[in-house]
């Protein structure tokens, strides 16, 4: 498992920010606290993710007031992979635009990588570690 997921973080195509986009956002939907907090105390605000933001991933709509509309494009296919594990043809028009065959190939397996991880947390019962974010009470 370390491998792909090294993979995934440290060699991926994706830009950093659009990449921990989707892992918070899959992670957050998957009530994934523990990894979920690690990312949201580390890897968000290292690629300039606000505390806000990170919070809004938390969200079940999250706030077009918070994110960009290329931002909004990309939670919204993770939703919809989430959802229905498939994207429809408006949605991939939209990802198109931004992204490359290669990368939009990425942000699949991405996200179905880190809703496994998801699963692993969850199903262990993994605690946060007491340095990660906590899980935003709103």
């Amino acid at each position: 498992m370390r491998v792909l997921g090294s993979g995934l973080l440290a060699h991926g195509q994706l830009p950093e920010r659009d990449r921990e986009i989707v892992i918070d956002r899959i992670t957050a939907r998957n009530g994934a606290r523990y990894e979920w907090g690690v990312h949201a105390v580390h890897y968000g605000p290292q690629v300039g993710l606000s505390a806000e933001q990170l919070a809004d991933t938390t969200e079940p709509r999250p706030s077009a007031e918070t994110w960009s509309e290329a931002d909004l494009a990309l939670l919204a296919a993770v939703d919809e992979l989430d959802a229905t594990a498939s994207l429809d043809d408006a949605t991939w028009a939209r990802l198109r635009d931004r992204y490359s065959d290669p990368q939009l190939v990425e942000l699949i397996v991405l996200t179905g990588w880190y809703r496994t991880i998801g699963y692993l947390c969850n199903a262990l019962d993994l605690e946060p570690e007491p340095w990660a974010t906590p899980w935003p009470t709103g």
